[in-house]
C-alpha cells in the first residue's frame, strides 16, 4: 500500500495491510524503534520537530492519519510506503531531491514505486551506509576488549594454571596465559566488513562506497579474519552485544543500519516473519536542513538536533528558557526571523504563530515568516498583527509588524527525476528571490 504523509486514509483503504496496521498504528517511534525501525536522523529525542511520542499511522474514528513521517516499512508479506505529498503515482522525486542535497553525495538509486519496494528498502539503506560510516569512524576504529589465550616463552599477562599444566607437561619452556588486550578486529569492525561486501555485491554498489572510501579502507584493513561464511555468527555476535555507550553512539547508529542492511534477504522473502521493520525518514528535519541549503547566505541557522547555536529567553544564572529559532536574519538593522514548516499551508495554526511570534519578540524583530512547500498556486500570505482590544473596541493592524506565510512551489508533473531537479532550481530561484525582497 502506498500513502502520503499529512493525509488520512479510511479504514477499508487499510484494510490491504491488516498485519502492518495492527504493528504501527498508534505506536510511537520509540516503540517502532525498539521493534528494529531504523529512524532517520537518529537521536529523535533530541529533535525539536520530531519527538520519540510522535505516531506514524494514528487512528481518530473511522480515519488514520499520517504526520511529517516518510519511508519504508514491511511486516511478513505486507508493504508500506509512506511517500511526500508531492509523490506522482510513480515517483517520490521530492524525498529523493531532499536527500540528495542534505546527505551531499552523488545520487546513485532512485525511488520509482514501480519497482520492488523491498529494492526501495534495500537501495535507501544502502544510501545511508556511507553517511553513518563516515560519522562513526570520526571516532576512531571501534576497539573490543577481549582476553586471548597464549601459550608462547613470552610472557606478557597472567598465568593460567590449569591451563599451563594441560598444554605444558613435560615443560618444554612455553607458558600458558591470558592477556587482556584492546583489538581492532571484533564483532563491531566484522559486522562493517560484512555490510561492506553485501553493498560491493550490488548494482552501484562501489559507486555507493566510494563516497566513504578512505574509511571503507581502514576497515578492510582491520578485519583480516572476515570470512563471509561468519556472517550469521557476526549477526549473532552484535544482535547480542549492543553499543550503549553514550560516547559511541553514532557506532550504536551504525550498528543497528548494518544489522538490517544484512538481514535484507531473509526480509525479502517474507517468511513468516511478523514484525515490522523498514527505515523513516523525519520531513521536517530533512525540510529544515534543505531550506538552509538555499537561504545560508542570508540567516543563522541554530540546531537543535546538535545543541548548537542555542539563544536564551531571560538572563539568568541558571541557563532557562534555551530556545532555537530555525533561522535568524544576518541583517541587524531589521531583524527576520524565519521557521521552515513541513506542514500544508492551511495546517500552519496557532501553536505556529505563538511560537513564531515569542521569537520576534525575544530579537525585537518585527517580521517573521514562514517557509513551507507546496504544489498548487498559493500566493504568500501577509498577516498583519493586531494591536488594541475588542474589550475595548479598539483592534486594528499594525502595518509594520506582520508574518508572511512563504511557499516553495514544488513540481509534481515531472518526467523523470532530472527533469524533476531542473525544474527545482527554476523553483528554488524564484523562491529564494521572493525571499530577498522581504529582507
Amino acid at each position: 500500500m502506498k500513502i502520503n504523509d499529512n493525509s488520512r486514509a479510511d479504514k477499508l483503504a487499510v484494510s490491504r495491510i491488516p498485519k502492518m496496521v495492527e504493528k504501527i498504528a498508534n505506536k510511537t517511534l520509540t516503540e517502532l524503534e525498539d521493534e528494529g525501525v531504523f529512524v532517520f536522523p537518529e537521536c529523535i529525542k533530541d529533535t525539536e520537530d520530531l519527538n520519540s511520542d510522535q505516531m506514524v499511522l494514528q487512528k481518530i474514528g473511522n480515519y488514520y492519519y499520517t504526520g511529517n513521517i516518510m519511508g519504508f516499512l514491511g511486516c511478513g508479506e505486507e508493504r508500506l510506503t509512506i511517500s511526500s505529498r508531492f509523490s506522482s503515482h510513480n515517483s517520490d522525486f521530492f524525498l529523493q531531491y531532499m536527500l540528495d542535497k542534505v546527505l551531499d553525495y552523488p545520487n546513485v538509486f532512485d525511488l520509482e514505486t514501480q519497482s520492488n519496494s523491498n529494492n526501495q528498502l534495500i537501495n535507501i539503506l544502502m544510501f545511508l551506509f556511507p553517511l553513518y560510516l563516515r560519522r562513526a569512524m570520526r571516532k576512531g576504529l571501534f576497539k573490543k576488549y577481549v582476553t586471548t589465550k597464549y601459550n608462547d616463552s613470552n610472557l606478557k599477562g597472567n598465568v593460567n594454571i590449569s591451563r599451563h599444566i594441560k598444554e605444558n607437561t613435560p615443560f618444554v619452556g612455553n607458558i600458558a596465559y591470558d592477556k587482556r588486550e584492546q583489538l581492532l578486529d571484533n564483532y563491531m569492525s566484522q559486522l562493517i566488513r560484512h555490510t561492506i561486501e553485501f553493498i560491493k555485491g550490488k548494482r552501484s554498489g562501489k559507486q555507493i562506497l566510494a563516497w566513504a572510501r578512505d574509511d571503507v579502507g581502514r576497515i578492510v584493513e582491520a578485519t583480516s579474519t572476515y570470512n563471509v561464511h561468519d556472517r550469521k555468527k557476526v549477526l549473532a555476535d552484535n544482535k547480542k552485544h549492543v553499543v550503549r555507550h553514550a560516547y559511541f553512539r553514532e557506532y550504536r547508529a551504525l550498528q543497528k543500519l548494518c544489522i538490517l542492511i544484512l538481514q535484507y534477504q531473509k526480509q525479502e522473502l517474507g517468511s513468516g516473519i511478523t514484525r515490522v521493520y523498514g527505515v523513516l525518514f523525519d520531513g521536517a528535519w530533512l525540510w529544515e536542513e534543505y531550506v538552509n541549503s538555499l537561504v545560508k547566505e542570508y540567516f543563522y541557522h541554530p540546531k537543535n538536533k546538535e545543541r548548537s547555536g542555542a539563544e536564551q529567553l531571560f538572563t539568568c544564572k541558571r541557563k532557562i528558557g534555551l530556545i532555537y529559532p530555525d533561522f535568524i536574519s544576518k541583517n541587524v538593522e531589521e531583524r527576520v526571523i524565519a521557521d521552515a514548516k513541513y506542514k500544508p499551508f492551511s495546517n500552519i495554526g496557532n501553536r505556529d504563530y505563538l511560537q513564531l511570534l515569542a521569537y520576534m519578540m525575544r530579537f525585537e524583530s518585527k517580521r517573521g515568516m514562514f517557509l513551507y512547500p507546496e504544489s498548487g498556486c498559493e500566493e504568500d500570505a501577509l498577516l498583519l498583527v493586531n494591536r488594541g482590544s475588542t474589550h475595548e473596541k479598539n483592534v486594528e493592524p499594525r502595518t509594520d509588524t506582520f508574518i508572511v506565510k512563504h511557499g516553495l512551489k514544488i513540481p509534481v508533473k515531472a518526467k523523470d527525476y532530472n527533469d524533476f531537479s531542473l525544474r527545482m532550481k527554476d523553483a528554488e530561484n524564484d523562491f529564494v528571490r521572493s525571499l530577498i525582497t522581504i529582507l
